[in-house]
C-alpha cells in the first residue's frame, strides 16, 4: 500500500495508527522545537555526552527520533504498530539518517525481551502516549524496562497530562499539517474520565475525526480509542511502587515547571539505586 493513498474514500472507525502517512503530516509542525526541548532536558539532566542515544517507546512515525538523527543523535524507536514502524525505517533512509537509526515492533511491556539494545541518555515519551498503557501492572513492567536500558545517568521524559476527576469538562482539540499538496486536519474530543476507582473509571475517550484533502479530493477518518487517566496522587502512588523516581518537572521546551493538579506537565525520572523489583512477568513465571 503506497503511504500516500487510502483504501478508500470514507473511513469510520479506523486505527489512527495503522495510516502513519497522514499522521506524520499532521504531527510534524512543531517537531522542532520539541526536539530542541528534548535536547534542554538532557543538557540539564545529563549532561554534556559526546555520542548521545536517544530511545523512543511507542515512537509512532518516527518525526522526533528522525529530527533528532540529523542532530547527531542515534535514535532507537518502537512502536506497537507494524506499519508505522514499516513508515519510520522508510522515511529514515529517505532523510539520510538511516544509519544512525534503529526501528523495530514491539510492546511497551516487554521491549527489551530478547533483545540487546544500546543503552540510552535520554529515553521519552510526550503528549500523553505512555498512557496508551492500559494498567499499573503494565505500567510497572514499561517502567523495569526502562530502567534497564538507560545508561547511568540516563533519565526518562514522561509528557502527561494530570487528571482531576469531577472537574474536567469535555474538550476539543483542531490540529492541522500540509506536506507535497497534501493536507490534514484533525477534530479531537475528549471525553473526560469520570472516577478514581475501577478501571473504567479512570478511561478518556478521544474521539477523532480526520479530514485529508489532496488533489481537489477530501476523504474522511473516523477513530477512537481509551487513554488511561492519573491524577497527582495515582501517578505518584504508581512511581513510588516502580523502578524509577521522580527527579524534576518541566515544561515542554525543558525549564522548571510546578506539577500541576490539573494539565500537562513532563516528568523526568531516573532508575532508582535499590535493587529491582520484580515485575508482574516475572512473577508470573514462578
Amino acid at each position: 500500500m503506497a503511504w500516500g493513498a487510502l483504501p478508500c474514500g470514507l473511513m469510520p472507525n479506523v486505527d489512527i495508527y495503522s495510516i502513519p502517512h497522514y499522521y506524520d503530516i499532521l504531527h510534524a509542525p512543531g517537531t522542532a522545537s520539541e526536539v530542541a526541548g528534548l535536547l534542554q532536558i538532557q543538557e540539564r539532566f545529563v549532561g554534556e555526552v559526546s555520542e548521545p542515544v536517544w530511545l523512543e517507546p511507542a515512537c509512532g512515525s518516527g518525526r522526533y527520533l528522525r529530527a533528532a538523527a540529523k542532530k547527531g543523535v542515534r535514535t532507537v524507536g518502537f512502536d506497537l504498530s507494524t506499519p508505522m514502524v514499516e513508515y519510520a525505517i522508510e522515511q529514515a533512509k529517505r532523510e539520510g539518517v538511516a544509519e544512525l537509526s534503529r526501528y523495530f515492533v514491539a510492546d511497551m511491556r516487554d521491549f527489551t525481551r530478547g533483545r540487546r539494545l544500546p543503552k540510552a541518555h535520554l529515553a521519552f515519551n510526550t503528549i500523553n502516549t505512555i498512557r496508551h498503557v492500559s494498567s499499573d501492572a503494565a505500567m510497572l513492567d514499561h517502567f523495569a524496562c526502562v530502567a534497564q536500558s538507560l545508561a547511568p545517568g540516563g533519565v526518562y521524559a514522561v509528557g502527561l497530562s494530570m487528571c482531576c476527576y469531577g472537574h474536567e469538562p469535555e474538550a476539543e482539540d483542531v490540529w492541522k499539517g500540509s506536506r507535497g499538496g497534501t493536507t490534514v486536519s484533525q477534530v479531537i474530543t475528549y471525553i473526560p474520565a469520570f472516577g478514581r476507582n475501577g478501571n473504567a473509571a479512570r478511561v478518556e475517550r478521544v474521539i477523532s475525526h480526520l479530514t485529508v484533502t489532496s488533489k481537489g479530493v477530501e476523504e474522511h477518518i473516523d477513530s477512537s480509542y481509551g487513554l488511561r487517566s492519573y491524577d497527582v496522587q495515582q501517578w505518584r502512588e504508581l512511581i513510588d511502587k516502580s523502578d524509577l523516581e521522580i527527579v524534576a518537572t518541566t515544561d515542554e521546551k525543558g525549564n522548571p515547571a510546578p506539577e500541576p493538579v490539573i494539565g500537562y506537565i513532563i516528568y523526568i525520572l531516573k532508575p532508582r539505586e535499590t535493587t529491582r523489583r520484580p515485575r508482574s512477568s516475572d512473577r508470573a513465571r514462578r
